[in-house]
């Protein structure tokens, strides 16, 4: 079965999204609702035979869809995720952060209750491939019974984004909503359990200091530390620095449990690689075993095409792979409204936590704080 998509905000991310629909057999982009006419002429470039709606409710009202995809600033997920639960039946495949505020999350949580098709949360980083691995290795019991994880992302800096939405936490949850909900979702993914405690520390230190907009300074963090106790007992720790882009790897993760610890390591962007320094490195897994110990390197390299297609690691185009088939063949959506929330929670209490300079304590099972 061909899915015809349609796509509501098509800037750097939404743009990644069709080149990577256009890597599926049976997908295409249809019809685009994206108000910028610089971002409008970089689609037409992508694809010259997408049309383009005036109207987010001019895209809903038309007959040659089968899929719905959001990837507009954050702020505005939650509006418009309404809009479209309201408006038609048809599948949804909505980006992360779905909500930027507390006041959001049983709203959208009722909404899509009722919703009769699949609604895929786009949480990318489960699906690069070194991050996989990772997963299937502790699955396979490789770590034993689990007791920390730490993730470590040391990146560039905050992208320049259409109208500059990315520079203010009003518009985007804070930068432990809008970078790190991908994050505070592999933990709950890895310890399958919920949050009961954060506590954070973070600052805006280095990036954004001298940029104004219509005289306003932009006050998004660019590090922080965040710890989780989760109610099993297990930990989790992120550590975030968005002025390290000199690093070999983006992302570090660690998972450490009674019998061993696995590792993944992530490099950023291709495109942001230094070529002076010759090829960008492979990702990689490392299991380190406890007995016997040894540590054992498997390189996880990524089909250059799907490197070519976005900043995302090849994910991007494995989770529209099964968004495909949750649609076509009924599987199980594997990132449900559910994690897309209960992650967001994590992010905006880990910015309360900083703001407040104490420990918050999770509530409702993981909906509220």
């Amino acid at each position: 079965m061909a899915i015809r998509y349609a796509i509501i905000g098509c800037g750097m991310m939404g743009q990644e999204h069709i080149r990577n629909i256009q890597l599926l057999p049976d997908a295409s982009t249809t019809a685009v609702y994206e108000p910028d006419g610089g971002m409008r002429d970089k689609i037409h470039q992508l694809d010259a035979s997408i049309e383009f709606e005036s109207s987010i409710e001019n895209l809903l009202n038309r007959k040659d869809l089968d899929a719905i995809l959001i990837a507009s600033p954050n702020h505005c997920h939650a509006d418009q995720l309404v809009q479209v639960f309201k408006s038609t039946a048809l599948p949804i495949l909505v980006e992360k952060p779905i909500i930027t505020s507390l006041d959001d999350a049983d709203r959208i949580r009722k909404a899509a209750h009722h919703h009769p098709a699949p609604v895929w949360v786009a949480m990318e980083y489960r699906y690069m491939p070194p991050i996989t691995k990772l997963l299937d290795l502790v699955k396979e019991n490789s770590t034993g019974k689990i007791s920390q994880l730490s993730i470590r992302e040391h990146r560039f800096p905050f992208l320049e984004k259409v109208g500059d939405w990315n520079r203010f936490n009003r518009n985007t949850g804070g930068t432990l909503v809008e970078k790190c909900c991908h994050f505070f979702d592999l933990m709950r993914l890895q310890t399958q359990s919920e949050a009961v405690r954060v506590y954070a520390s973070g600052s805006q230190h280095t990036n954004h200091l001298e940029e104004r907009y219509q005289g306003e300074a932009p006050d998004i963090l660019d590090n922080a530390y965040v710890v989780v106790d989760f109610a099993n007992g297990q930990r989790a720790m992120l550590e975030l620095c968005m002025f390290a882009e000199g690093s070999r790897y983006q992302e570090e993760i660690s998972v450490v449990g009674s019998s061993g610890k696995v590792e993944a390591f992530v490099p950023g962007p291709t495109r942001f690689w230094n070529t002076e320094l010759g090829e960008p490195p492979t990702p990689k897994v490392v299991l380190s075993p406890r007995n016997p110990t040894g540590p054992v390197e498997m390189d996880i390299p990524v089909d250059p095409e799907l490197l070519e297609a976005g900043d995302h690691n090849g994910s991007t185009f494995y989770q529209h792979q099964k968004f495909h088939q949750a649609i076509t063949e009924g599987t199980k959506v594997e990132v449900t409204v559910e994690d897309g929330l209960k992650a967001v929670v994590i992010g905006l209490a880990a910015q309360a936590s900083i703001e407040q300079g104490q420990v918050i304590h999770i509530l409702d099972d993981g909906w509220s704080f």
